[in-house]
């Protein structure tokens, strides 16, 4: 099963920085992705980066692009999400996810999350 410890949330002011990390344990697939959701109150749940476990490639919401930065130590099966020039509207519960897919099968898995909340 796999499992996260979430950690770097807080207060900050707006125009800040937060970094994020979320360690995984139980990870027994050679090709994943991990990374980011986040959700605001009474808002959806949405994406905002990730990084592949095979080639590092990434991805980013149009709306941190430029401003955050998402990177892995595969050794620690650590990703970290370093968030800069924060913004009011980033305030929300961010949550690590591992997914991945075999022919047959979508795993999708969540961690608890992390409180980030950005006063103007």
């Amino acid at each position: 099963e796999v499992q996260f410890v979430e950690s770097g949330g807080g207060l900050v002011q707006a125009g800040g920085s937060l970094r994020l990390s979320c360690a995984a344990s139980g990870i027994t697939f050679d090709d994943y992705a991990i990374g980011w959701f986040r959700q605001a109150p009474g808002k959806e749940r949405e994406g905002v980066s990730c990084i592949s476990s095979v080639g590092g490639s990434t991805d980013y919401a149009d709306s941190v692009k430029g401003r955050f930065t998402i990177s892995s130590d595969n050794a620690k099966n650590t990703v970290y999400l370093q968030m800069n020039s924060l913004k009011p509207e980033d305030t929300a519960v961010y949550y690590c996810n591992v997914r991945t897919a075999t022919w047959n099968r979508f795993y999708d898995y969540w961690g608890q999350g992390t409180q980030v909340t950005v006063s103007s």
